[in-house]
């Protein structure tokens, strides 16, 4: 790790944060490199729903009949030609099934959610083949799968939204956490058994692994510095002590003016062709000297009342670009615009970084495996950086 940030020509001491899974490897060398680390909101969430789903046999079954219905359909064409004659009688969307990967987050939902839109099909095309009549689906694995496609659904938005590398998401980690307890995950009294068995089970997963004091404190830290959101997802015991560390990282930010303050120079000739007047203000600077000491405002003074006037600030809507939000008003707030730059650029999963991997084996095929190591990192470079 130490080795690709020198090659990269990057400044260890400004590193703030690293996100990755839950690999043992890269759990232990964040620890050795003594790096704060981001837990990948992804990867928590799929090992959530994983572990609730095995606590539970009627999950595993009908997850089980899916996959066999999906390789069935897979491997003959007579059944894909069936399946799709079916499909025109029947009015549905022409879709193909969809195979659960185990690397993939969310796979299996989006498997079961195509088997769901496409039951009247298959079950027509299943009917018409004495061989194949097996793998009906039971009504007792229909009413599974819809339990499960029901709570799965919502979470695999979150995880999709917060998977992009185009805009601001480690802030929303927090504000997501309190809807999945607060509505998606909440016990409803229309949900069956398996619904609230499940429910009970990923929720405490996730508050669990979430209770660390550093994740906390990051995340605090991305929420506050969101004018999306700022202390509204924070809990009102911690919300004195997040504001004091915003301000004791404020102190140490040096404000850099956003305008110079030199005059050019005149011509030679045109000054002292014509002398300029002194105007009103020049008598003020002069005596500016002796009440400095008494009008200034001290640093702390200064960062306080920054930090004040930004919390009191109309929040922006939701889906507004908290990043346009502070460019527009940097001046208003260098310190705390500083500390922005350095905190939302955090993503809260490692879904970016797992990307280029998948851009690798695109690049390198059969047909380009002579490529040199050096020749495969520019192209992996201008695949995620070139624009369309």
């Amino acid at each position: 790790m130490r080795e690709a940030v020198a090659a990269w020509g990057l400044d260890e001491r400004r590193q703030v944060c690293i996100t990755t899974d839950n690999a043992a490897n890269m759990v232990k060398a964040a620890a050795l490199n003594k790096w704060t680390r981001m837990q990948c909101f992804g990867h928590r969430l799929h090992l959530a729903v994983e572990k609730a789903v095995k606590k539970d046999g009627r999950v595993d079954r009908a997850a089980g009949v899916c996959k066999k219905l999906v390789g069935h359909f897979s491997h003959s064409w007579k059944a894909r030609c069936a399946l799709e004659k079916a499909q025109k009688e029947l009015n549905l969307p022409s879709h193909s099934l969809v195979s659960e990967c185990q690397t993939r987050l969310g796979s299996r939902q989006m498997m079961i959610s195509r088997i769901l839109e496409q039951q009247k099909a298959l079950t027509q095309v299943l009917y018409a083949d004495k061989k194949a009549q097996h793998l009906i689906p039971t009504w007792q694995d229909i009413d599974v799968l819809e339990s499960v496609s029901k709570l799965l659904g919502p979470l695999l938005d979150f995880t999709d939204a917060l998977s992009g590398e185009d805009y601001v998401s480690v802030s929303c980690v927090k504000p997501v956490l309190h809807l999945f307890n607060a509505s998606i995950l909440l016990m409803q009294e229309e949900d069956t058994d398996l619904t609230k068995k499940l429910k009970n089970e990923m929720l405490d997963y996730i508050n669990v692994k979430y209770e660390d004091e550093s994740t906390q404190e990051l995340l605090d830290m991305g929420s506050c510095l969101d004018p999306r959101f700022k202390m509204d997802f924070i809990n009102a015991d911690n919300k004195a002590q997040v504001k004091a560390r915003v301000a004791s990282e404020m102190m140490g930010c040096q404000e850099t003016p956003s305008y110079s303050t030199e005059v050019e120079p005149k011509d030679a000739d045109t000054s002292q062709a014509k002398k300029a007047k002194k105007s009103l203000g020049s008598f003020f600077k002069q005596s500016g000297a002796a009440v400095k000491g008494d009008s200034s405002l001290t640093l702390k003074d200064a960062v306080e009342a920054e930090l004040n006037n930004y919390l009191l600030t109309r929040s922006i809507d939701k889906e507004e670009d908290p990043l346009v939000w502070w460019k527009t008003h940097r001046v208003s707030f260098p310190r705390l615009a500083k500390l922005a730059r350095k905190y939302l650029c955090i993503p809260a999963t490692s879904s970016p970084s797992e990307r280029i991997f998948s851009a690798s084996g695109n690049i390198v095929t059969c047909q380009h495996s002579c490529l040199k190591p050096a020749m495969v990192d520019r192209l992996v470079f201008l695949a995620k950086n070139i624009s369309a």
